[in-house]
């Protein structure tokens, strides 16, 4: 169906370079005149098509996506001017290193319109340039400006090759040390001190000082857990830390925890100031003898207060000091004698990181001993997490059910799915709302790996295209993230392949054994190696870390270079994918534990188990690839599904959602047979035993 829409000429009236050099009111002028030309001057465009920038057209053409950034580049080129910096560079974080961040922290975002969660800026006097990784290419073309040019290599390396070459030796390169890592600025400097370009660390955030009406601070209070989700409560984790504390042979005498998860975790703990994330600004200061917790006190209830023991001050005792005054209260630490500071260098920030000048204060570590300690989950938050999954499943199967009537109808698009999806799993015990932002995207659009619905950018959905939707719950007892990929209609041979070789990735990751203490890095190719043999691949990441009611991407667990080894009880998604740009996309992602395996020979060897409990496309799969241990391996996902959300389907009374579970986990074939359901199996798996009885 071609579907056209006319899209005014707008700021594509004039050359970008005419618009960026005018006044702020010949500005405004122009884009009045613009704007009242625009009715008789449209641009017509087929659905699909004109969705990304095009900066070399006469005139330019921008999507409406976009955001117009001029007036905010002349604002803090002028600020660079009196801090003599030939460039400022803007990260997507904020203090904490965070993935997701709050709104007030979006300054990547507010300085050139890209909303992606992964990307750098630098801004010089006559130029703005943002990296970013394969993920967010064409995204980044739907929502940057023609002041803006697209770097297509995210690496730290390519930045510094950049700022080499466009700013003279001697020159100073501004940032804020509040958003590098350790790591990062030490790879920065590296990179550019040897060709004489400095570094000038500037705690003053220049955006922020520019940003007209920034969010404010969230204002609600953090919470405490309740007990019925705790096993471990506060005082023991401190001694668990602790302990780790004094049998370090460096002998350390304090630990700093700079990301929010690690206080939250410590304490037990949450709040609402990150979306989708359960977390509240905040750093912890522990030694063996003192508790110093850094927030924003006027949010801490009487309640917290009696909870934390804040009255006392006993090694068991919380000291609270303000938020801001993190950096003051660590220097004063410092000047005592005989003091040395543990930090985990992935998650502190150099401006904290930078007051540690001697080296014997200092003792250094990828992680902190909370987050490798918060890593493996304790026997309550095993159970409570999977039966979080349990219910977050029926949610799925009610979307799955839903779309599979409504899309023939054609009155549905990816943002009501998405809204739909969110609704389910509000009705859901415990529910806390999504985990993150869902991903629901259809034909083209799932092409592009974290790509989010808007009013703008809503595909019709359609039985004639792939649908993938990628979606998460917070729930009290836990997080969720799944991914399912579906086709209503008659899919090609050449998608039917992708999605098999995907799911025989994510199957053969899964039923792997493997030695505990091995890194994911070294089963990563498991997820991959069914899409090399026919010359496919992705470009992200196979699998991530999973929280208690925490964050839906949690470090250090996953199959990167950077991740810990696997030990019993850790979460971890499996999510292999394909995406075929302007075309489709395939992912399959699963939640798993690991579990103890049992070999003939061996003791401590571990494999996984899916936790997340939701049917695959029988559509989509193509069992001729599959090899029989694979087809074992999926028969038995199945029954498990059968077996374990199938009773909680019935408890909430959902019968048709029931029937299509049942329709949807019956026994596949062996290799070599069609993955379709004989009829015989469907009168077993659908029909009243009454009726089948009647039959037969």
């Amino acid at each position: 169906i071609n579907t056209r829409a006319p899209l005014p000429h707008s700021v594509c009236g004039l050359a970008w370079s005419r618009w960026s050099k005018m006044s702020s009111s010949g500005w405004i002028l122009a884009v009045c005149l613009v704007v009242l030309e625009g009715g008789r001057h449209a641009v017509w465009a087929e659905e699909g098509s004109g969705s990304e920038r095009n900066c070399s057209a006469i005139p330019p053409y921008l999507p409406p996506t976009a955001v117009n950034t001029t007036l905010r580049l002349r604002d803090l080129r002028a600020s660079m001017i009196p801090l003599n910096i030939s460039a400022y560079i803007i990260p997507a974080t904020d203090a904490h290193l965070s993935e997701y961040i709050a709104p007030r922290d979006a300054r990547l975002a507010w300085m050139s319109g890209f909303t992606g969660s992964a990307g750098t800026a630098v801004i010089t006097q006559n130029k703005a340039v943002l990296w970013t990784d394969s993920r967010y290419w064409i995204q980044a073309e739907r929502q940057i400006d023609c002041n803006w040019e697209l770097e297509r290599d995210a690496s730290v390396r390519s930045i510094t090759n950049w700022l080499i070459l466009e700013i003279p030796e001697g020159d100073q390169v501004g940032f804020d040390p509040f958003l590098f890592s350790v790591d990062i600025f030490d790879v920065y400097n590296t990179n550019l001190a040897p060709a004489g370009r400095l570094l000038k660390s500037i705690p003053d955030n220049l955006v922020d000082k520019i940003w007209t009406g920034r969010p404010p601070l969230p204002p609600d209070n953090p919470i405490r857990l309740p007990d019925s989700v705790i096993e471990r409560t506060w005082p023991v984790k401190v001694e668990q830390i602790r302990a780790q504390i004094s049998d370090n042979p460096y002998k350390p005498t304090a630990v700093l925890l700079s990301a929010l998860d690690e206080t939250a975790w410590l304490f037990n703990l949450r709040g609402n100031d990150i979306p989708f994330n359960p977390f509240f600004y905040s750093y912890t200061l522990l030694s063996m003898d003192e508790i110093w917790l850094f927030v924003h006190i006027e949010r801490i209830t009487e309640e917290l207060k009696v909870y934390l023991n804040t009255s006392c001050y006993h090694s068991y005792c919380v000291q609270l000091l303000e938020y801001s005054s993190v950096r003051s209260y660590l220097q004063s630490y410092l000047q005592k004698p005989n003091v040395r500071v543990w930090v985990g260098t992935e998650y502190t920030n150099q401006a904290l990181y930078e007051l540690i000048t001697l080296e014997d204060k200092l003792l250094t570590s990828t992680y902190s001993p909370v987050l490798t300690t918060k890593a493996v989950k304790d026997a309550t938050e095993q159970r409570i997490l999977k039966e979080a999954h349990i219910r977050d499943a029926v949610a799925v199967m009610q979307l799955l059910v839903w779309l599979e009537k409504k899309v023939p109808e054609g009155t549905e698009t990816e943002l009501t799915a998405a809204h739909f999806v969110d609704q389910c799993r509000g009705k859901q015990k415990n529910s806390r709302g999504p985990s993150f932002e869902t991903i629901s995207a259809s034909g083209p659009n799932a092409a592009l790996a974290h790509y989010s619905p808007s009013n703008e950018t809503a595909r019709k959905l359609s039985v004639d295209e792939m649908y993938l939707v990628d979606s998460g719950g917070q729930y009290l007892d836990g997080t969720t993230d799944i991914t399912r990929t579906v086709h209503w209609g008659n899919p090609t041979d050449f998608q039917k392949e992708a999605y098999t070789r995907v799911l025989m990735g994510n199957i053969e990751i899964s039923r792997t054994v493997f030695p505990a203490g091995t890194r994911g890095v070294n089963m990563e190719m498991l997820g991959r190696r069914a899409l090399w043999e026919v010359g496919l691949n992705y470009g992200h990441g196979t699998g991530h870390g999973l929280g208690n009611y925490f964050g839906v991407h949690e470090w250090p667990v996953g199959f990167q270079s950077n991740n810990i080894p696997f030990q019993e009880g850790m979460f971890t998604s499996i999510e292999p994918g394909y995406y075929k740009e302007n075309d489709f996309g395939v992912r399959i992602e699963d939640i798993a534990v690991t579990v103890p395996a049992t070999t003939k020979h061996g003791n401590n060897y571990l494999t996984f188990e899916t936790v997340s409990l939701v049917p695959y496309d029988r559509k989509l799969i193509n069992t001729s690839l599959l090899s029989p241990e694979q087809v074992h391996w999926l028969n038995k996902y199945c029954e498990t599904i059968r077996s374990v959300v199938g009773p909680e389907l019935e408890r909430q009374g959902l019968k048709e959602e029931y029937d299509w579970m049942m329709k949807h986990t019956a026994p596949f074939l062996s290799a070599g047979a069609s993955a379709v359901i004989s009829s015989v199996t469907l009168l077993v798996t659908v029909l009243p035993s009454v009726l089948l009885h009647n039959l037969l």
